[in-house]
């Protein structure tokens, strides 16, 4: 398999060298389709852990899935013994990394565990002792292995509150938690020697670390001054050809493309809606023609009816406001309204200019509803949604024409606290 040996002679598994100093300890998950619910694996995954040894002692970074303890434990055998461990780092909490950690610890009581300052609390609730031992660290803290030495990076949200990277700078290695991971199980282990795992690669970073990209843009600020010659994640291929590249792809992926085609000063609104009858349409078109009125928003208008939800979300995640139009049918809004929203979990959308307008029937709810979900997603709603019954009037459509008025005002900081003459808008 490219030179990388995995179990011994008599079929133990055993540690896999990234260097004289270092090595892979972890385990393979070829059969694994669903994780954490929401993410699909087509290959499996891997549960990638660490051993570094110094003069003084060995440290070990991140375990695996309890359910493979027993690989983890074979492999970390085969290059230390259980009294050599000085030192034990859990980059992340979840699970998947701290599976064989209660054993490790009772198999080598006197190591130190050290943790982020934010782990703390989630560690003593995932283990249930509170007599638990360890060391909360931040960026600048370090510590000593003799001739070797571990320094921690605090990268909150990548993507729980907890964790952070460690880097070696001897070794100029990163261990960098689920950054720069991916789900993609392929036992020949390196970047350079694995199938192709570029998509796999590109969609853990869209359902992981998309929703914190302010996070991973300040995570990059610490990382991208390290000399390195291997990034080593917790999960897929460990980076050894051209670890820049994938730094670099990070960057790419969290800086906004929109922002270099816009002045300074510009703003970006967009508008969705779905209709039955025409009516919302018709709303929708007056919203957009009262919102073009002020110079400085680019406003877009879209039909769902006529596109795909992902590249929807691309545009929304960089847009300053979003404004949502539905009919409300069966006392609710429309599926296709719902499935954007739902897909928006993804992203951030915290403080995002947001409203809502629709046609009904009956009772309107949906209207309500839409705008509820709205701030459930962090957006401003400072405008109460606008809905009309039926067919809209010629003064109706006034009122959207309004509405976009005031909706774009808002984005600029023009909006004032006054009636709005309908005459000068029609």
């Amino acid at each position: 398999m490219n030179g990388v040996k995995l179990e011994g002679d008599d079929g133990t598994p055993i540690a896999v060298p990234l260097s004289e100093r270092v090595h892979w300890v972890g385990a393979f998950d070829p059969n694994l389709r669903i994780f954490d619910i929401i993410l699909k694996t087509a290959n499996g995954t891997s549960y990638n852990a660490y051993v570094i040894r110094g003069s003084d002692g060995v440290a070990v970074i991140d375990t695996v899935k309890e359910g493979f303890a027993g690989d983890f434990f074979a492999r970390l055998e085969s290059v230390a013994a259980y009294s050599e461990i000085k030192v034990i780092v859990l980059n992340h909490l979840e699970p998947d990394h701290t599976g064989a950690l209660p054993e490790l610890m009772r198999r080598a009581p006197q190591a130190q565990l050290f943790i982020s300052q934010k782990a703390q609390t989630m560690l003593k609730g995932l283990l249930k002792q509170d007599t638990l031992s360890f060391t909360p660290v931040v960026t600048g803290d370090s510590v000593s292995l003799g001739d070797r030495s571990l320094e921690f990076l605090h990268t909150p949200y990548l993507h729980w509150p907890d964790t952070q990277c460690t880097y070696a700078p001897e070794e100029k290695m990163l261990f960098s938690g689920d950054v720069f991971g991916c789900h993609f199980c392929d036992k020949r282990l390196f970047n350079d020697s694995v199938g192709d795992f570029r998509f796999s690669f590109e969609y853990y970073y869209a359902h992981i670390m998309r929703p914190f990209k302010e996070y991973v843009v300040r995570a990059l600020e610490l990382i991208e001054p390290l000399p390195l010659t291997l990034i080593a994640p917790t999960h897929g291929p460990i980076l050894r050809d051209r670890p820049q590249h994938y730094i670099q792809r990070y960057r790419q992926l969290s800086s906004p493309a929109l922002h270099n085609e816009l002045s300074p000063n510009q703003k970006t609104l967009l508008i969705f809606y779905i209709s039955s009858y025409g009516n919302t349409r018709r709303m929708a078109e007056a919203i957009y023609q009262g919102a073009m009125q002020v110079e400085d928003v680019r406003v877009s208008l879209y039909d769902l009816e006529g596109g795909e939800v992902g590249p929807f979300v691309d545009l929304i995640e960089e847009a300053d406001g979003l404004v949502l139009g539905t009919p409300t049918i069966n006392g609710d809004a429309v599926k296709p309204i719902w499935d954007l929203l739902s897909s928006l979990a993804v992203v951030n959308l915290k403080n995002k200019l947001g409203g809502v307008f629709g046609s009904y029937g009956w009772t309107g709810e949906g209207v309500r509803l839409v705008e509820d979900r709205l701030r459930g997603l962090k957006l401003r709603v400072p405008i109460p949604g606008l809905r009309v019954k039926l067919i809209p009037t010629d003064d109706e459509i006034l009122e959207c024409t309004a509405f976009g008025l005031e909706l774009a005002q808002e984005l600029t900081g023009a909006r004032l606290s006054k009636v709005i003459n309908f005459a000068d808008l029609a």
